[in-house]
């Protein structure tokens, strides 16, 4: 256990220095013509001039993460012709680009168009308002974090890709969906296609990752066993980096904002630029959806296009035979939600809106930890799981978002098994927005889970939950990185994605998985899952 004295030692020696030295400086700004400069600078492509879609395409995709960009290349595949529509910008990457943000000093280009946030390092960054690549979208009780960028939550997640063990994805598919077959089929195809692999151990045992060797130690000591992560990072570019032939990126601590050198394996550089190359698929920027319906001949979808910097650009309908929603789990639902309610879908059923869970998210730090180079990279490289902490909860080594120094602060991202709280989304008429349901208290179950397993490690190797004065030991009671549900499998939708009541209307998200992926990240389910029901309802003819 840990003193007291020792605790008060290290409440002072934080209050002296430490994260506070780091908090960005509260400065609101409106976007002025030297930020425009400044961001034209670094990343001139997505200023440039987007052309209007086609008034009708055969199939309409809306969104451009993993869900939407597996549709995209399979319906291209097979020969039809694609629009995709995403919000967000294209973002290049190259060895010596400065595309992105970072965590430290974030500016517009961090967040979707908001003045501010609250960072993980628990200060607050104000910046100017333009299309940054993380969208924050808050609630009365819950606040989630989600792509914004052509390649979705590829482009802003920390790469990590893993399988449910059966008896989570049994549980969470009730037998709908075989196991068998995803383990066999689906999930080595999306590892071939994303080139998954654990970090190697070059680079595990480089500088940058001693927090990684750190949280391993500390984990074994509890009486926990590690297991390696796969991960969507490409090795090679993270060498180079290591190297100096490309600027730090992965091993500087860069992910929540994108990687500016590529470093991440994103879905522009496999899924959609595979889909592009088909000459069938074209993916429009700047494209916001705000509402679908059908007019007993096609589906008909409202666009408004808009400048990075917020300017609305122009606004009209296109149609479609076949339209996949993949807007995430949150954009999914709210078009599906909206579309009930003000009767352009109104064969939509009773489970539209249901089913929507956190995945079981948390945040989990320690400190006074010891410490082993100078910053900590952002791939994860290890894992532990925990069956006896209340919930099933997995706890993943991460790094310290928004600190550029390690301190001896060591990070995890826990994710638990929970199959009870659930939330709901409903149509505020008054003003014409859609709001999630979700109780105050609707993650203390998995918060108590995660402290349980920080609290034996702590406990073992003599260190502090949390950081003294700035950080609780587990956030995440009202936070999500992975929204899930609220048009689930087997419920609004059919066994195989298609959308019930309505013909050529699908889901392709993280909507359709009933709130949790098993206690671990949810991105390769997702894949995996589209790539199952896409090929079906192909080979089906709809």
């Amino acid at each position: 256990m840990v003193s007291r004295r020792r605790f008060l030692l290290g409440c002072g020696a934080l209050g002296a220095g430490s994260i506070a030295g780091f908090q960005p400086a509260p400065a609101h700004a409106t976007l002025s013509a030297l930020n425009t400069l400044k961001y034209k600078i670094h990343v001139p492509e997505i200023f440039q001039t987007v052309k209007r879609p086609p008034a009708y395409t055969p199939v309409i995709v809306i969104g451009s993460g993993f869900g939407g960009a597996v549709s995209a290349l399979r319906f291209s595949q097979a020969g039809e012709k694609v629009t995709v529509l995403e919000r967000g910008f294209k973002w290049p990457t190259g060895p010596f680009r400065t595309t992105f943000s970072n965590d430290t000093l974030p500016d517009g280009r961090a967040f979707w168009h908001r003045n501010s946030a609250k960072m993980i390092a628990g200060n607050t960054a104000y910046f100017d308002k333009f299309a940054g690549v993380m969208d924050v979208t808050e609630y009365p009780n819950m606040t989630v974090w989600r792509g914004a960028a052509v390649g979705g939550g590829s482009v802003i997640f920390t790469g990590v890709m893993i399988q449910p063990e059966r008896q989570y994805f049994d549980a969470i598919f009730g037998g709908g969906v075989s196991y068998d077959e995803m383990d066999k089929k689906y999930y080595p195809l999306v590892r071939k296609m994303l080139n998954l692999n654990s970090m190697p151990l070059d680079i595990y045992n480089s500088s940058p990752f001693g927090h990684s060797r750190i949280w391993d130690q500390q984990s074994r000591k509890a009486g926990y066993t590690t297991a390696p992560i796969d991960s969507i990072f490409n090795w090679d570019v993270v060498r180079a980096e290591l190297t100096g032939r490309s600027l730090p990126s992965a091993i500087s601590g860069a992910s929540n904002h994108g990687n500016s050198n590529g470093a991440k394996y994103d879905l522009n550089q496999n899924y959609l630029r595979q889909a592009e190359a088909t000459g069938l698929t074209t993916v429009y920027p700047g494209h916001e959806v705000s509402d679908i319906s059908w007019d007993g001949h096609r589906y008909l979808i409202s666009v408004t296009q808009s400048s990075p910097e917020g300017k609305q650009l122009n606004r009209y309908e296109l149609s479609c035979d076949r339209l996949v929603l993949a807007a995430g789990s949150i954009g999914t639902t709210e078009l599906l939600v909206k579309a009930q309610a003000k009767g352009t879908l109104p064969n939509l059923n009773e489970e539209i809106g249901q089913g929507w869970g956190s995945n079981g998210d948390t945040i989990v730090t320690r400190s006074f930890s010891a410490i082993k180079g100078l910053q900590q990279g952002s791939p994860s490289a290890s894992r532990i799981h925990d069956r006896n902490a209340g919930l099933p909860v997995t706890l993943e080594n991460w790094y310290v978002p928004g600190v550029p120094v390690n301190l001896g602060i060591i990070g995890s991202l826990g994710m638990a098994f929970d199959e009870t709280n659930r939330g709901d989304f409903v149509y505020d008429k008054a003003r014409g927005k859609v709001n999630l349901r979700w109780a105050a208290n609707g993650n203390a179950d998995i918060v108590e889970a995660a402290r349980y397993v920080n609290n034996r490690i702590c406990d073992a190797n003599g260190v502090i939950p949390g950081v003294p004065i700035f950080k609780e030991d587990v956030a995440g009671l009202n936070w999500t990185a992975h929204p899930l549900g609220g048009a689930v499998l087997d419920k609004a939708l059919d066994n195989e994605g298609r959308v019930i009541g309505y013909n050529g209307l699908y889901v392709m998200d993280g909507a359709a998985i009933p709130g949790s992926t098993g206690s671990v990240n949810p991105a390769l389910t997702i894949t995996a899952l589209a790539e199952r029901n896409i090929e079906r309802i192909i080979a089906a003819g709809g």
